[in-house]
């Protein structure tokens, strides 16, 4: 059997990083020069077109989709499940024991903390005024044990409080606070039913 590392990147090591050119295929744009492989923790299991930049550290138990993209500058815990078709665009923090579903789109410089759940096709944004307004980039701050329900929209800088929920559908063009509801669109903030105030159990 063929050593596919070989066959792409060359026998020598120094050969790592540039580009190498087929009749249909561009393999490997060099990084900068002090930038670093990824680090990837125990028992990983990396599903088929997983895309993990340099400079990314990632603890043990990871578990991917297919199609997933992990973009430099990122940090993520342990025991994380990132979906299929999920974009984590770098420059961000991801806790432990958070699931991310299909189809999620986290902004640079997102922050994500411990036991979060975020459900399918939610997108998150860092650009209040796109293109019009010189704007600094800032995704959510997501906090722990924060449910994020699916297709849900965010405006850039918003805070998801402790323990909060956002239901799926929801636009939220402002912070919701700890142990709170999110709900419509725009998303109004009501009080978490009693039988919600539980912590996440991933």
């Amino acid at each position: 059997m063929p050593n596919i590392k070989s066959l792409l990147f060359g026998d020598q090591e120094d050969e790592w990083g540039y580009k190498r050119e087929s009749e249909n295929i561009i393999v490997g744009y060099g990084y900068k020069k002090f930038s670093k492989p990824p680090v990837i923790g125990k028992n990983p299991l990396l599903r088929s077109n997983t895309v993990i930049y340099n400079d990314v550290t990632i603890g043990d138990n990871l578990r991917t989709g297919h199609n997933v993209l992990i973009r430099e500058k990122t940090t993520i815990g342990d025991d994380v499940l990132i979906g299929t078709n999920t974009v984590i665009e770098g420059h961000s923090r991801i806790g432990s024991n958070v699931s991310i579903q299909s189809n999620v789109y986290l902004p640079k410089n997102s922050y994500i903390e411990d036991n979060v759940f975020i459900g399918p096709c939610a997108c998150f944004t860092n650009d209040r005024y796109p293109i019009r307004v010189k704007y600094k980039l800032r995704g959510p701050i997501i906090r722990q044990g924060a449910s994020i329900g699916a297709n849900s929209t965010f405006l850039s800088r918003i805070e998801v409080g402790e323990g909060a929920m956002v239901a799926a559908g929801a636009v939220v063009t402002r912070n919701v606070p700890p142990w709170s509801l999110a709900i419509g669109a725009p998303a109004r903030i009501k009080a978490l039913p009693a039988k919600l105030r539980v912590p996440n159990n991933i």
